[in-house]
């Protein structure tokens, strides 16, 4: 049996990848209740622990978790991307005091998995002139590991929806020799929102102002801004109109023959607009898990507000599985 612990755990997406690929969880922190309270109703027999991380790690955590050191299969998580305060010359864990991937580290240090699985944003590479990045990289080699690094597009592997992903895999060094962990193939077909956006079951979702609604019906599938009347643009936009760049994300409506954008926390937002391809309103609370590969059965917990968020601020299920299918199949060949 392959064990897994997830920090950070959030409303499950990461954790119903590593299910998909066979892991079987003894522990899923997380400090938001309403994402804690998702994992639990959907999942009563995973062992959710809805606290502060800050006061785990420092508990002895073989005993919490009935482990023995370098038991564990895999260690996965995310933490939310911080500076450090770069306290020593050496970048080490002291560096990483007060962040909250600190506590990522100290799991670490003190279970010793066999396999560890960090997920973050593309942009942690270049946060803080690329510091962030490397001190995290040096600790997890100070911790024993050796590490590969990858940036994923989740629409190559059967999501649709174009959103990428920083994951770092760390093998334990007296492993590294023996335990292979490939890369997963790109699917050759992507995949669209006309692909998901069919018999979506009735959820709950915002609507647009009338004012607003208004306007998007001018927007064509796959246009913006520069698709409708200029006037009409400029009054919108109002300060936008005079920045520079592109701004495609204003009055964005997607087209079914696309992908979804990367999928928000909040479902409305001017500079980042998703409009529904074929009616003038954000996609609803289903419609963006769907974009998640979340289950049409997996239910959120919590208000509107708290819903689009805990699928906002997930893991695409079926990019989870792809990576943690290959981790797995490399700790069975051990």
């Amino acid at each position: 049996m392959l064990t897994s612990i997830e920090l950070f755990a959030g409303a499950g997406g990461l954790a119903l990848g590593l299910e998909k690929a066979g892991f079987d969880s003894i522990g899923l922190i997380e400090l938001d209740k309403y994402a804690a309270d998702t994992l639990k109703l959907n999942r009563p027999e995973w062992n959710v622990i809805n606290e502060d991380i800050a006061d785990i790690s420092p508990l002895n955590l073989e005993k919490y978790f009935n482990l023995a050191k370098g038991e564990l299969s895999l260690l996965s998580g995310g933490a939310p991307c911080q500076a450090f305060s770069y306290a020593g010359k050496r970048l080490g864990l002291e560096d990483a005091r007060g962040t909250l991937f600190f506590h990522y580290a100290v799991f670490l240090q003190k279970l010793q998995p066999k396999v560890f699985l960090f997920e973050n944003v593309r942009g942690l590479i270049s946060h803080d002139n690329g510091r962030t990045y490397n001190t995290i990289l040096d600790i997890f080699k100070s911790e024993g590991y050796e590490v590969q690094t990858n940036i994923y597009n989740a629409w190559d592997y059967g999501v649709a929806q174009k959103r990428e992903r920083l994951i770092m895999i760390g093998v334990r060094n007296d492993l590294a020799g023996k335990l292979h962990i490939k890369t997963p193939k790109q699917h050759t077909k992507k995949t669209v929102l006309r692909d998901i956006l069919y018999d979506v079951p009735p959820s709950a979702g915002v609507q647009y102002s009338e004012h607003k609604r208004k306007i998007f019906e001018l927007v064509p599938p796959g246009g913006y801004w520069r698709d409708i009347p200029e006037d009409i643009a400029k009054d919108y936009m109002k300060s936008c109109w005079y920045m520079g760049g592109g701004r495609t994300g204003i009055l964005r409506r997607l087209s079914l023959d696309e992908p979804s954008l990367t999928v928000l926390t909040s479902p409305s937002q001017k500079q980042t607009d998703r409009c529904h391809p074929l009616e003038a309103r954000p996609f609803t609370v289903r419609e963006n898990a769907r974009c998640q590969c979340f289950p049409d059965e997996w239910t959120f917990c919590g208000s509107v507000g708290q819903q689009y968020k805990q699928v906002g601020n997930a893991v695409p299920i079926q990019l989870a599985y792809e990576i943690a299918l290959k981790i797995y199949e490399g700790l069975e060949e051990l």
